[in-house]
C-alpha cells in the first residue's frame, strides 16, 4: 500500500509565530492518546478498579419481534447463584423510557414485545459471568401479534413512526412531462452496525444524599445525564455523567447509552451499591439501533447530454418500533438527495417507516450517504441509458457559482469547490487514460471484469436542530503555567481532544504539553449537544479558544498595567511573554518603556505566577454558538449548514463473474478540510471514514429471519472490512488550497462525516465492472451492499436484459 501524503497546512498569517510553539494548530500531533491505545495504557470505563461491592449487571432479551407478554417467570432468575436482584419496568422509580425525542422508548418493555431482543428485565449479580447466566433463565409466555419487519411491509400497511415529510420546488410533473429522455427505478441499501471496539457499558456509583454518578461510553453525557435523572425521578443536578473516552462510537453512542445508564442508575439506587453494565458484542448488536436502511424509488427527466431537468424521489426508511433520531436523519437524506448537483425542478417525499425491528439511529453520516445513494444512482442510470461517460454527466449537473447554486431547500452554495476538485484528482489519478485502458482489458478477459468510478461529495455541516450548535468549556491556568482544559465534547478517538488542545496552544502560544484535557463531564460544562455532526471541533475548538482569549486578555491586562506599558507591547510567543516597544519583534531586544527593572520577557509561567499574585482569575469560561444557520422544520427550507465540505474519489475494482466476488485496486481521494488544524488526524479521519463507507457498501449485511431474529450478530456472521480489503494504492491527500470561507475555528473544516461518502466511489465503480459483463449495453440493478450474491443477481440480471436486447435487434 502507498502510504498517504501528508500535508504540512499553514495557519492563517495573523497567528504565525516566530519560533513556533509545539503542536500548535497546523501540525501534524499525535493523538494525545496514541502511546497509550498502543500500549494498553489508556483507561476505559471497563478498565477502572472496580469499587467493594459492585454487582455486575446483565439484560434479559425478548424472544419475540411483536406480542403480548401474557406472563414472566423470574424464579429462576432470581434463584441462580450469585444474583442479588432483578429488575423490571415495575422497578424504575420514574419514567420508563430514554426516548431522546419522543418518549416511546421503554428502558424495559411492560405489555407489549415490539421487536425481538427488547430489554424486558435487568440481573443484578456478583459477577459477570453469573449474571449473564442468569438472564437466560427466564419463562416468558407471549401472545404473538403480526410484524411488520421492512419497508415494503410497512408502507403497504401505513405504518409510520412519525409523520412523512415532503420537500418540493419547481414544477417537477410539468418538466417531467416536456424531458427529452425520462427514466424511473428502484434502489436499496441496507443497513450498518457501528461495530464500534468497546461496546456499550456504563457503571453507576451512587452517591451521598441520593445523588448519582455514573461513567458511560457516551456520545452526548448530558442528555444520559437527563435520560438517567427522569428515570431516578430525580433533577438532572442530582446525577454527574462522565466520560473520558469511547471506544469508538459513530453515532451508535448518541442517543443508545441512556438505556444502559439508565438500567445501572436504577440498579444502584435500589442497591445502593456501584452497578456495572457492559454489554458483550451479540447482545450490543441485537439491543442497539443500526444505521438505516432505505428503500428509494425515482424518476428523472433529462436532455441529450445527461443534464437533469426534473427529479422525483421517494424516500422510505425502517426507523425500527421507534423514532429514536429517526426524524432528524429522514431530513438530512432529503437534504442530501441533491449531492453536488443542481436540482432546479424536484419532489421528495420521505416515509419514516414503523417495523417491528431494533430502533433504528445516529450513524457517520446521518442521513447525508443514504440521499446521495439515490442521486447517485440516478446520475449514472441516465449516464448509461445515454452511453455517456457517467463522470461527464456529473460535471454538467454540478452547482454552478453565481448560478445554479441553490438548493432544493434554500440555502445559497456560496463555498463551491467541487469542479476545482475533480479536475485536480481527475488529472492526477488519470482517469480518462485509466478508463479507456480498463474497457480494452475487459474486452479480452471473459471471467475478471474491472471497473472505474470517480464521484463527488458534497455535505453540510451543522446540526439540522438549529438549537444544538452550541458549546461550552472550562478552562483553568494554574502558577506553574500549565492548563488544564474541560469541554463539552467527547473523545471517541477521532482525535477532538487532541485538536481543541492545539487550538488553546496556539492561543495561549504554548507548548501542547503544557496542556491536559479533561474527561467530559456534565458537573463542569453543562447543557453540552451532542459530538455528532461533525461539528465537535468546530463547536468545541471555538468555545475553548474563547476561554483562551479571555485569560490572555486578562494576563496581557496585567502585565501592562504591572510593568507599565500598553497592552499592544505584551505579546505572547513560544511560551514566553515578551514586554516592550520591541515586544512584536522575534529577539525583543529592547527593555520595555515605564517602570524600571522591566525584564525583555518572561516565561509564560512566571506570568501566570504573577498575575496570581496580583489577584488575577486564571480560570474562564467559552462559549460559542454558530452563527447564520437558520431553519424552519415547517416549511423545510433556510439555511440549516453554516458551511458545506467537499471531497472527491476515484476507484478501480475487479469482479469475478463466476463466484460474485470484489476487490478495490485502488482508490484516490483529494479531499477538502479547510486549512487543517492537525493534517495527520484528519488524513486519519478521511481514510478511516472511506473504509468503513466501503463496508456498508460491499461486505456489511444484516440479516433477519422470518420470525425477526437478527441472525448476523457476531464477527462470525456480520463482515466489517479487514486490512486485506484496504485497496492496495491508497492515495489520500488534503487539498492543499482548501480554506473555509466561514470563520470556522481556524478557517479549518470538518472532517468526521463527508470522507464516509467517498465510498460510493467502489459501489460505483463495481456496477461499472458488472456493465462490462454486459457489454456495457445496460445499466446494471445493483443494490448495497455488493456482496457477493448480489452481485451475481446483478450479473445474472444483466445479462439477461442485454440478450433480451441482442434478441430485439436482431427481430
Amino acid at each position: 500500500m502507498q502510504p498517504s501524503e501528508a500535508v504540512d497546512l499553514a495557519i492563517p498569517a495573523d497567528h504565525v509565530a516566530a519560533p513556533a510553539v509545539q503542536g500548535a494548530v497546523g501540525s501534524g500531533l499525535a493523538h494525545e492518546s496514541a502511546v497509550l491505545h498502543v500500549t494498553g495504557g489508556a483507561t476505559y470505563i471497563d478498565d477502572q478498579p472496580e469499587l467493594r461491592g459492585t454487582l455486575h449487571a446483565a439484560i434479559g432479551l425478548a424472544s419475540a419481534a411483536h406480542a403480548r407478554i401474557r406472563r414472566i417467570d423470574l424464579a429462576a432468575v432470581r434463584a441462580a447463584p450469585g444474583v442479588v436482584a432483578v429488575l423490571d419496568a415495575a422497578s424504575v422509580p420514574g419514567l420508563n423510557d430514554f426516548g431522546p425525542v419522543v418518549h416511546d422508548d421503554p428502558i424495559f418493555a411492560s405489555d407489549e414485545v415490539q421487536f425481538h431482543g427488547q430489554a424486558l428485565f435487568a440481573v443484578l449479580a456478583e459477577d459477570m459471568r453469573a449474571a449473564r447466566r442468569a438472564a437466560r433463565l427466564a419463562q416468558v409466555e407471549y401472545e404473538p401479534l403480526p410484524a411488520l419487519l421492512d419497508v415494503d411491509q410497512a408502507l403497504a400497511a401505513g405504518s409510520r413512526v412519525l409523520p412523512d415529510a415532503h420537500l418540493r420546488r419547481g414544477e417537477p410533473e410539468a418538466a417531467l412531462a416536456a424531458a427529452p429522455h425520462r427514466l424511473a427505478g428502484s434502489v436499496r441499501h441496507g443497513g450498518q452496525d457501528h461495530f464500534y471496539l468497546e461496546t456499550h457499558i456504563a457503571y453507576a456509583i451512587p452517591q451521598e444524599d441520593g445523588t448519582t454518578r455514573v461513567h458511560s461510553s457516551s456520545q452526548h453525557p448530558g442528555e444520559v445525564q437527563l435520560q438517567v435523572a427522569h428515570a431516578l425521578g430525580v433533577d438532572a443536578k442530582d446525577v454527574v455523567v462522565e466520560c473520558r473516552r469511547m471506544g469508538g462510537g459513530f453515532g451508535g453512542k448518541e442517543s443508545q447509552p441512556g438505556q444502559i445508564a439508565a438500567i445501572t442508575a436504577i440498579a444502584a439506587r435500589l442497591t445502593g451499591r456501584p452497578v456495572k453494565l457492559r454489554l458483550d458484542r451479540d447482545d450490543d448488536m441485537v439491543l442497539t439501533g443500526k444505521r438505516h436502511d432505505f428503500r428509494i424509488d425515482w424518476e428523472a427527466g433529462f436532455d441529450d447530454e445527461g443534464r437533469l431537468l426534473a427529479v422525483r424521489f421517494m424516500q422510505a426508511t425502517r426507523a425500527g418500533y421507534s423514532a429514536d433520531l429517526t426524524g432528524a436523519i429522514a431530513d438530512r437524506a432529503m437534504f442530501h438527495a441533491d449531492n453536488a448537483y443542481y436540482l432546479e425542478h424536484v419532489d421528495i417525499l420521505s416515509h419514516r417507516c414503523k417495523t417491528h425491528t431494533v430502533s433504528n439511529t445516529a450513524f457517520r453520516g446521518f442521513g447525508g450517504p443514504q440521499g446521495l445513494f439515490g442521486i447517485e444512482e440516478v446520475i449514472d442510470a441516465v449516464a448509461r441509458h445515454l452511453d455517456l461517460d457517467p463522470l461527464a454527466v456529473r460535471k454538467r449537473n454540478y452547482y454552478g457559482i453565481g448560478e445554479r447554486d441553490l438548493t432544493p431547500y434554500g440555502q445559497k452554495v456560496e463555498d463551491n469547490v467541487i469542479a476545482e476538485l475533480t479536475a485536480e484528482l481527475e488529472a492526477d489519478c488519470d482517469y480518462a487514460a485509466r478508463r479507456a485502458a480498463l474497457r480494452a482489458w475487459n474486452a479480452a478477459s471473459p471471467v475478471i471484469k474491472r471497473g472505474i468510478a470517480l464521484t463527488p461529495v458534497k455535505f453540510g455541516i451543522s446540526f439540522t436542530a438549529t438549537h444544538l450548535n452550541q458549546a461550552g468549556a472550562l478552562l483553568h491556568v494554574y502558577t506553574d503555567g500549565t492548563v488544564l482544559l474541560n469541554h463539552g465534547g467527547t473523545e471517541m478517538g477521532q482525535g477532538l481532544f487532541t485538536k481543541v488542545a492545539q487550538v488553546v496552544a496556539e492561543e495561549l502560544q504554548i507548548d501542547v504539553s503544557r496542556i491536559r484535557v479533561t474527561a467530559s463531564d456534565t458537573s463542569k460544562v453543562p447543557n453540552a449537544s451532542a459530538t455528532a455532526a461533525s461539528s465537535g471541533a468546530d463547536l468545541n475548538g471555538k468555545a475553548a479558544q474563547q476561554a483562551a482569549r479571555k485569560i490572555k486578555a486578562r494576563l496581557t491586562e496585567f502585565a501592562a498595567a504591572h510593568y507599565g506599558v500598553r497592552e499592544d507591547q505584551v505579546v505572547f510567543r513560544a511560551n514566553r511573554v515578551h514586554i516592550g516597544d520591541n515586544a512584536h519583534r522575534d529577539g525583543g531586544n529592547a527593555a520595555a518603556t515605564g517602570k524600571a527593572g522591566v525584564p525583555l520577557s518572561l516565561s509564560f509561567a512566571e506570568l501566570a505566577k504573577l498575575a496570581w499574585m496580583g489577584r488575577v482569575s486564571l480560570s474562564a469560561t467559552g462559549y460559542y454558538r454558530t452563527p447564520k444557520i437558520a431553519y424552519d422544520r415547517e416549511t423545510l427550507s433556510g439555511r440549516p449548514f453554516y458551511y458545506y465540505a467537499y471531497g472527491v474519489a476515484c476507484s478501480e475494482v475487479a469482479i469475478d463473474t463466476l463466484t460474485g466476488e470484489s476487490k478495490v485496486l485502488r482508490t484516490d481521494i483529494l479531499h477538502d478540510v479547510g486549512r487543517s488544524l492537525n493534517p495527520a488526524i484528519d488524513l486519519g479521519q478521511v481514510e478511516g471514514g472511506f473504509i468503513q463507507g466501503m463496508g456498508w457498501l460491499t461486505s456489511e449485511e444484516l440479516c433477519w429471519s422470518d420470525d425477526g431474529r437478527l441472525t448476523t450478530h457476531a464477527p462470525s456472521t456480520y463482515k466489517i472490512p479487514a486490512v486485506s480489503d484496504v485497496p492496495e494504492i491508497f492515495n489520500v491527500r488534503l487539498w492543499e488550497r482548501g480554506i473555509n470561507t466561514e470563520d470556522s475555528i481556524f478557517r479549518s473544516k470538518a472532517v468526521g462525516e463527508p470522507p464516509f461518502m467517498l465510498a460510493l466511489s467502489v459501489w460505483h465503480a463495481i456496477k461499472d465492472a458488472v456493465a462490462a459483463a454486459a457489454d456495457y449495453r445496460v445499466a446494471p440493478q445493483l443494490n448495497a451492499p455488493a456482496t457477493p450474491e448480489e452481485i451475481l443477481r446483478s450479473l445474472t440480471e444483466a445479462r439477461q436484459r442485454e440478450a433480451e436486447q441482442r434478441a430485439g435487434a436482431a427481430a
